[in-house]
Formats: C-alpha cells, sequence, structure tokens
C-alpha cells in the first residue's frame, strides 16, 4: 500500500531532471485549456528539490499556465463546437453551464477565483471565450489568481523546507489514499449515486 511514497519519490528525481522546468512549462500550459492534472503536483516537489529556484518555478508555472489560459480562451471563441461532445464525454457539461451563468454575473471575479482556487480553470477558460468576456480583464484576472496561487505555494513548501519534506514523506501514503477515496465520494454525489 506504499504506492503514494514510491509516487513521491518518482516525482522528487523528475524534479531534479535538467529538463524539468520545460516539463512544469509544458504541464502548466496544459492543464489551463485542456488537461487533468494541476501542475501543483510538479511544482511542489520541484520547490522541495531545488528550493533556490523556487520563485523561477512560480514564475515559470504562472507564466505557462496563464498562455495556456489564453489558449483555452481562444478554444471557447472559435472552436467551442469542436469540443463540445468533449465536455459532455468528460463530465464537465454541467459545469461549463455553471461558469457561463458566473459570467454573466462577476465576469473578472469568476476568472480569479477560478485561477486560484482548485476547481478546474480550464473551464473557465472556455467558458471565457464562449461568453466573449473582455480579452484584457480576462488576461489581468488570470495572471492574478494564477500567479497568487502559485506563488503561494512555491512559498508554502520554500518555507517548509526538509520539515515539509520529512512531514510529506511520513503522510504521503494516507494523503493520497484519503484524497483518492474523498474524489470517489465527492463523484458519487454529484453524479447522484
Amino acid at each position: 500500500m506504499r504506492f503514494f511514497s514510491r509516487l513521491y519519490e518518482s516525482a522528487m528525481r523528475w524534479a531534479r531532471h535538467r529538463h524539468a522546468a520545460w516539463y512544469l512549462g509544458g504541464l502548466s500550459f496544459a492543464e489551463s485549456s485542456f488537461f487533468p492534472i494541476p501542475p501543483d503536483v510538479m511544482l511542489a516537489p520541484m520547490v522541495l528539490a531545488k528550493r533556490e529556484c523556487a520563485w523561477r518555478y512560480a514564475l515559470i508555472t504562472t507564466i505557462a499556465s496563464v498562455l495556456g489560459g489564453v489558449f483555452g480562451y481562444l478554444i471557447g471563441m472559435f472552436a467551442f463546437e469542436l469540443i463540445e461532445p468533449w465536455l459532455h464525454q468528460l463530465g464537465y457539461w454541467e459545469r461549463f453551464q455553471l461558469a457561463v451563468d458566473w459570467f454573466e454575473q462577476w465576469g473578472f471575479w469568476v476568472v480569479f477565483l477560478a485561477g486560484f482556487s482548485p476547481i478546474p480553470y480550464k473551464v473557465f477558460t472556455i467558458s471565457a471565450g464562449t461568453v466573449g468576456m473582455m480579452f484584457l480583464p480576462f488576461l489581468l484576472a488570470s495572471m492574478i489568481g494564477r500567479g497568487a496561487r502559485f506563488f503561494l505555494v512555491a512559498g508554502l513548501i520554500w518555507w517548509g523546507g526538509e520539515r515539509m519534506d520529512r512531514l510529506l514523506r511520513s503522510y504521503v501514503d494516507w494523503l493520497g489514499w484519503i484524497i483518492v477515496v474523498l474524489a470517489i465520494v465527492i463523484y458519487l454525489v454529484l453524479n447522484g449515486v
């Protein structure tokens, strides 16, 4: 049952790879427009592996994520018909509809909150393009929200340092399985099972 411990060790090895910053940028870009795994799972081990690069990694993550968000915005604006079936298939349709409703009410603040919080940012980037949100406020909200999130993650990991590493190594399996169980419960509740 030490699956997450092995995964954590692998992540730490990958974090030290000479091309890790490029991988982090690629993951950050992809997550903002179509990929389901958030960049925090790579950012945190990279900061632990090279604490002196914490702010550089946070900046890379922020810039790549905002660029990915712009790509998502363009998808929503010019290619929504192509991705609509994908939104249905992957279970994002209800979230997308909710995002559209929120845009009509709160605009800038929705993008900011989606950028900062763990809710799927990609749903909001695509929604922003679909509803025709003004680009400059979208870009500004994305930069502030994503930057605040990734600099906060990097700062907390940098601050925690080796204590955080020891703590994570001690509890990573428990935390991993708890997250899996919570994800299943949330999925079941949201789908009315």
